[in-house]
């Protein structure tokens, strides 16, 4: 499958994935995430191509349903984005033994020939440079942000108090406060030590999602799904 909504991509793409089977290959082209998500969810297909950005539903969750499905799935992904928010998100469906590949649209085209190749017949990882630096960033201690710690970037970001983000997130406000100190603190924009004429310059929360956007942590995308999943948990509440 190529779940890819332009279609010069799409067909260079197939262009591709023919060439290096060289005998007729049944490919199944999509330029929507609803239209893919239903086929990885077939169980019909075990390889790949994904664009990350899909109308109505994103790569990543098309890649959870369909490793779900079929465990041995090959995929690559071909996308325009390195953005942090979307590697961390493809790091949590990843199973720990998947053969996929993570291609960005700007590298030279053989740079696709090569992943597919690598991916779909030698069973082994085509990850780009790039896209790599980017994951030592998100695992690393230190410059990482922890999964609670991106919790509270993204409870921010929507616009939470801390006592609604201590409610949602079953803590207490002090322990939301310590959680949104970390997060200003990784992202450099602690005031911690600062001289009170240059901390009052800053609005910790507002520069935190700042240097986030600039980063990559979060982008629309994410943050539509985050709104989705918090518009879920106060329908509950009610």
């Amino acid at each position: 499958m190529i779940a890819e909504n332009n279609v010069l991509h799409r067909e260079f793409a197939a262009s591709i994935a023919r060439d290096l089977w060289g005998t007729p290959l049944e490919i199944l082209e999509v330029d929507n995430g609803k239209a893919a998500l239903v086929i990885a969810n077939s169980g019909q297909i075990d390889r790949a191509i994904l664009d990350l950005q899909l109308p109505e539903c994103n790569g990543v969750e098309i890649a959870r349903e369909l490793w779900r499905t079929v465990p041995t799935a090959q995929i690559v992904f071909w996308s325009n984005y390195a953005d942090e928010a979307y590697i961390r998100s493809l790091s949590r469906v990843v199973p720990a033994s998947a053969r996929y590949g993570y291609v960005l649209k700007s590298a030279p085209q053989a740079t696709l020939r090569a992943a597919l190749e690598t991916v779909f017949l030698r069973d082994r990882r085509a990850i780009d440079q790039e896209v790599r630096q980017v994951q030592s960033r998100v695992s690393s201690r230190l410059a990482g942000l922890s999964d609670t710690e991106y919790e509270g970037l993204v409870d921010i970001a929507l616009g939470l108090t801390d006592q609604m983000i201590a409610v949602r997130r079953g803590l207490t406000v002090r322990g939301v406060q310590n959680r949104l100190r970390h997060v200003y603190e990784k992202l450099d924009v602690s005031t911690v030590g600062a001289k009170p004429t240059v901390s009052a310059k800053f609005n910790s929360r507002t520069r935190a999602i700042t240097c986030a956007l600039e980063r990559g942590l979060i982008n629309h995308a994410v943050l539509s799904q985050e709104q989705q999943k918090l518009d879920d948990w106060l329908a509950a509440q009610a």
